[in-house]
């Protein structure tokens, strides 16, 4: 047996997401044989001693089928209204199946809100943890009727890998409607061929994705590339895997080349708090923007970020919120719990260290990010 194989086998966490592509027929009703289907699997597992987590998708969809609409809209009150309607019909669909084979579940509704505060992402974290011991299967799902665009995860891919990280999982399985990650979009190349392994996320895997989506659903390959890079990152593996099919998931669990493996990233299991500062905490359009010398001293000498590194500060935050450190080509290499406001940044930027207290008028830290509350990301 092959180290691969054998690693596959001995996987005891697993997380599964489930687009809405999956879950829902054309007409957008939920595809209720197929989601029994999975659970029977899905219990099996836990039968085996396996620990699941579901992070599924397919309220909305759920909803335009129970009010007999054609597709999804574009106004967030009726998005929130039919996330409503439909987030109820699919919460009842999995206790029923489960409850079939013995099993209790748990539904977790999160926003982006959730997870950008410490405390309460350490509670989301214990309370999943709790669940796990207690032998129920958390079934989480991104809280869509009060979510909007500022504390959205855009998808839930992206949830996924972060619910991945946040209980150790051991692999992170997102099925779609898709096979895996295409060498060219299969649309518009037939001949194109599935990428069976992939190592590294680097920008010619990116460029793969295209901008392929459902008719229901949000997230694409785009969003799934994301994901991965944010899984792997934290040092759990991803399988991206079509998932109309459950017998997939035994046969990626058995060690067989099914969709797209990517790869957890060498040494890169980090600490509960660095998978906060990385993946968990809101820290879209909070830039600093620092110079060459300054990224190299962060990547290579693993040193803080003075101010005299600072050449922009896009956005505006607070002192302790986290922060994307970026350089001048636009690449975010790190990110970091912030010492100073974007405001006091931008007054200090350029400057010594030792010229703070003159700037503002007091000087609280040295570092702009200190080494402790910085997290490298890929380079």
């Amino acid at each position: 047996m092959g180290s691969h194989e054998s690693a596959m086998k001995s996987l005891r966490r697993i997380v599964v997401k489930f687009g809405t592509a999956v879950l829902t027929l054309d007409n957008g009703r939920l595809n209720e044989p197929l989601i029994r289907r999975w659970v029977d699997l899905l219990a099996d597992l836990r039968d085996e001693g396996r620990e699941i987590l579901i992070v599924t998708s397919g309220a909305i969809g759920a909803g335009l089928g129970e009010m007999n609409l054609e597709k999804r809209p574009d106004n967030l009150p009726d998005k929130q209204a039919l996330a409503a309607i439909g987030q109820s019909l699919l919460m009842s669909v999995y206790s029923q199946a489960f409850r079939r084979r013995g099993y209790h579940v748990a539904q977790i509704l999160l926003t982006r809100g959730d997870l950008d505060d410490r405390r309460r992402h350490l509670n989301v974290r214990n309370c999943l943890h709790r669940l796990l011991k207690m032998g129920v299967i958390p079934i989480i799902n991104e809280n869509d009727t009060v979510s909007v665009d500022e504390l959205c995860f855009s998808d839930n891919d992206i949830l996924s890998a972060i619910m991945a990280s946040k209980c150790d999982a051991d692999l992170l399985v997102i099925f779609s409607d898709v096979d895996g990650l295409y060498e060219r979009d299969p649309r518009k190349h037939p001949d194109s061929k599935v990428v069976p392994v992939v190592r590294q996320i680097a920008s010619a895997v990116e460029d793969m994705a295209g901008d392929t989506r459902s008719a229901l659903g949000v997230g694409g390959m785009q969003a799934k590339i994301v994901a991965a890079k944010a899984a792997t990152r934290a040092g759990i593996p991803v399988i991206i895997a079509r998932g109309l099919d459950p017998s997939n998931l035994r046969r990626i669990l058995a060690g067989e080349s099914v969709g797209t493996r990517f790869e957890a990233a060498s040494g890169a299991r980090l600490s509960s708090r660095d998978r906060w500062i990385a993946l968990g905490a809101r820290s879209s359009n909070r830039r600093i923007v620092v110079d060459a010398g300054a990224r190299r001293a962060l990547v290579v000498r693993k040193t803080s970020l003075l101010p005299v590194g600072v050449a922009e500060v896009q956005g505006e935050f607070q002192k302790g919120d986290v922060v994307e450190i970026c350089d001048k080509d636009g690449q975010c290499f790190a990110k970091g719990l912030t010492n100073y406001s974007s405001e006091e940044i931008a007054r200090i930027r350029g400057r010594k260290s030792s010229d703070i207290g003159k700037v503002l008028g007091e000087k609280r830290y040295d570092e702009v990010v200190h080494r402790d509350n910085l997290v490298v990301l890929d380079v």
